[in-house]
């Protein structure tokens, strides 16, 4: 969800061009089919859509505490 949200208007293939991630794996990532992503894959990510590591690791945390309540 966040990485939607952060991509915005811009398409797949701008945000994998900017990152260096294929875009056939920021889909993976974006539908739940690639659930734990390499941390330079997320890294790549992070920069291209300007999050910090920080945010995503809070979005993250904020996940599993709604689906574990």
């Amino acid at each position: 969800m966040l990485l939607r949200e952060a991509r915005g208007a811009r398409s797949m293939a701008e945000i994998a061009a900017a990152s260096g991630v294929p875009a056939e794996t920021l889909r993976k990532i974006e539908t739940g089919r690639i659930a734990t992503p390499a941390f330079f894959t997320v890294a790549a990510l992070a920069a291209a859509l300007g999050l910090s590591l920080e945010e995503i690791a809070r979005a993250c945390s904020e996940s599993a505490e709604a689906l574990s309540a």
